[in-house]
């Protein structure tokens, strides 16, 4: 039941991931990320993603300390980037990203894109991170049907979690029904596409019926699609905005005239071509 941020997704390891957490992809001042990340913290947020590749993992690292929630209450991702990827250089990368957050451990580690002939590699050292205890959960991040089928063709450890473009634009009914199968949970990134749809008149009469944003709208379908979350936002009022989603339900036919705005239609890399 979904009650509230600190409500939970159970992992097909059975640990759990909130079903919010702030994305901080793009948060560039120091400052101003650790300000964002910790009122995301005391708003009642417990979930934050960052990525070697944002450079912000020292300012996530720093907002987590000066919070007043213990380490283990939250849940902090991060990713190895394409550059890092193979075996010995993930495991150098995954090093480097525990001493910038200054952290003991990780919950969650990412192949941040599916590098061709690497990230087979590349999981094999996910493997042995997560058997050394250094991390409790391992996943992949913008991997399509046929990515996660063949490394699961060859490997000892399924992913927990697939980190995707997803949006109302991009429904990626296929590939969710496909994790869903395999037990691999989804999770949204661009969750409301850059804010491209916040004028769409469809979402604004489902938002004005509900007394919500088009912004909460949009977040609060892909809770009821069963869809994990990460909005980004700097602003105070954003943060609280994306965070706010739990009084209120979308009937079925608001979630089908939602769902019938899908274009396939990315705004993000396509991982076939990154």
């Amino acid at each position: 039941m979904l009650k509230n941020l600190q409500s939970t997704f159970t992992l097909h390891n059975g640990k759990e991931i909130p079903y919010v957490g702030l994305g901080v992809y793009k948060m560039e001042n120091p400052e101003e990320t650790v300000q964002s990340v910790k009122t995301a913290i005391e708003y009642g947020y417990r979930s934050i993603d960052t990525a070697s590749f944002y450079q912000n993992e020292e300012s996530v690292g720093k907002a987590a300390k000066e919070s007043s929630i213990a380490r283990k209450d939250l849940f902090i991702t991060s990713k190895v980037w394409n550059t890092d990827q193979g075996y010995d250089a993930t495991l150098k990368a995954f090093e480097e990203s525990l001493k910038k957050l200054d952290m003991e451990y990780l919950d969650l580690y990412l192949i941040h894109w599916p590098v061709k002939d690497k990230y087979k590699e590349t999981w094999k050292a996910l493997e042995r991170i997560h058997d050394e205890g250094l991390v409790k959960s391992i996943g992949v991040s913008n991997f399509k049907q046929h990515h996660l089928e063949d490394l699961l063709s060859d490997s000892n450890e399924k992913p927990v979690l697939n980190q995707v473009e997803l949006h109302p634009r991009l429904t990626q009914e296929g590939l969710r029904d496909y994790c869903t199968s395999q037990n691999i949970a989804v999770e949204a990134w661009s969750p409301i596409a850059r804010g491209k749809l916040l004028n769409e008149p469809m979402l604004n009469h489902i938002a004005a019926k509900h007394g919500k944003t088009a912004a909460q709208v949009i977040l609060r379908w892909h809770l009821q699609n069963n869809v994990i979350i990460i909005p980004k936002s700097v602003h105070v009022n954003r943060i609280k905005e994306n965070g706010n989603l739990f009084d209120f339900e979308l009937s079925l036919e608001d979630m089908n005239h939602i769902n019938q705005l899908n274009m396939n239609e990315r705004f993000g890399a396509n991982p076939d071509d990154f």
